[in-house]
């Protein structure tokens, strides 16, 4: 039996790409899912009725993460509606890449409140029920932005930075509680952000990866899966890079 069995997880951001692919490992593992979207509400639906057809409870919700209230309301009708939370994937995020002196305030608030801001609302929103219960797990999908910084990136680097010292910091802070906080560092992966890319920019990113390949949404999920299984108990305040080998240290 899967050690996710029966548990409830919540995931922002899981409509589409990294997100859409860590729901559907959840529920193959037989765990509760609910999750968050902003803008692609056929997306939203369409995973939720391909979950429910597993027999697997799913629930979509249209929630802004950023903003703290709505976050709130929507973690504790997903616990009114499953009895209990389980799990937290931070994992909704946007980007908005431009060099700095051509970026503007609300591309940097934008990028901030979304990426760094959002992971606080619902690990906020989460974390009482965690600590009561003695027991949950947080995965935080970070980028090797955050651990290298990328030029044009300024927000989105400062952002992911920020959300590779949050999960250290509350690694920490609630580890006597039995709750674990780690975080999966992407490289260059397979979604809609990098079907942009024209065929000569793909290329040049081919060859600075060691392994040769652009990373797919799986494996990604896969990292995810490997932090909330039982194997994983003794790991907590990691950021662990899945990308091909872009950044070593």
């Amino acid at each position: 039996m899967s050690y996710l069995k029966e548990k409830v997880a919540v995931v922002t951001g899981g409509s589409r790409g990294i997100g859409r692919a860590i729901v559907r490992m959840l529920a193959r593992e037989g765990c509760a899912v609910a999750f968050s979207y902003q803008s692609s509400e056929e997306a939203a639906l369409s995973l939720e009725k391909e979950v429910q057809e597993l027999g697997i409870p799913c629930a979509a919700s249209r929630v802004d993460v950023k903003d703290f209230n709505q976050v709130k309301s929507w973690i504790e009708a997903t616990k009114e509606k499953f009895g209990k939370i389980d799990i937290l994937i931070n994992n909704a995020g946007i980007i908005r890449d431009k060099a700095l002196m051509l970026m503007s305030p609300e591309d940097w608030e934008a990028v901030l409140e979304t990426n760094l801001t959002g992971v606080f609302n619902a690990s906020r929103s989460c974390i009482v029920a965690f600590m009561k219960q003695k027991s949950g797990a947080i995965v935080n999908i970070s980028s090797v932005s955050g651990v290298i910084g990328l030029p044009r990136q300024i927000n989105y680097s400062a952002s992911k930075g920020g959300v590779n010292a949050f999960t250290k910091a509350l690694a920490k802070e609630v580890a006597a509680y039995g709750i674990r906080v780690n975080a999966v560092a992407p490289g260059f992966i397979e979604t809609d952000i990098l079907s942009g890319f024209s065929e000569e920019k793909k290329q040049e990113i081919l060859k600075a990866i060691p392994l040769g390949r652009i990373g797919s949404v799986d494996d990604v999920a896969h990292c995810v899966k490997f932090l909330l299984s039982e194997q994983a108990q003794y790991i907590t305040g990691q950021i662990i890079q899945v990308d091909g080998g872009l950044v070593m240290r």
